[in-house]
């Protein structure tokens, strides 16, 4: 779980990506045009593949404000994507590349 008192990556959102994982969950933020304002697109998909190689329909995204309120939000959403399927993490946690379906 990500903690919204120590999860401060705006200021590194604005210039480069921002990832990481929660056991078996990975995520990305980054900084992306949208409507013409720039907004914080936050992806997830599971282990063990980065995302550019996991398949488009195992990644999901959301686009919060690109603000301090949007990095909360951005926590808030991961979380709850983590814990509502955590079991579905957990079980891909430490699978081999090689079992990949896609």
């Amino acid at each position: 779980m990500l903690d919204k008192e120590t999860f401060h990556p705006l200021n590194y959102i604005k210039k480069e990506e921002y990832s990481g994982s929660m056991d078996g969950m990975r995520y990305m933020l980054k900084k992306v045009q949208s409507g013409g304002e720039d907004v914080i697109r936050v992806t997830i998909w599971p282990e063990p593949l980065n995302m550019l190689r996991t398949p488009e329909h195992m990644r999901e995204s959301i686009e919060v404000p690109l603000s301090a309120e949007g990095v909360e939000q951005a926590a808030d959403w991961l979380n709850e994507q983590y814990e509502s399927r955590r079991e579905y993490w957990l079980e891909k946690k430490n699978r081999p590349w090689t079992e990949i379906a896609y």
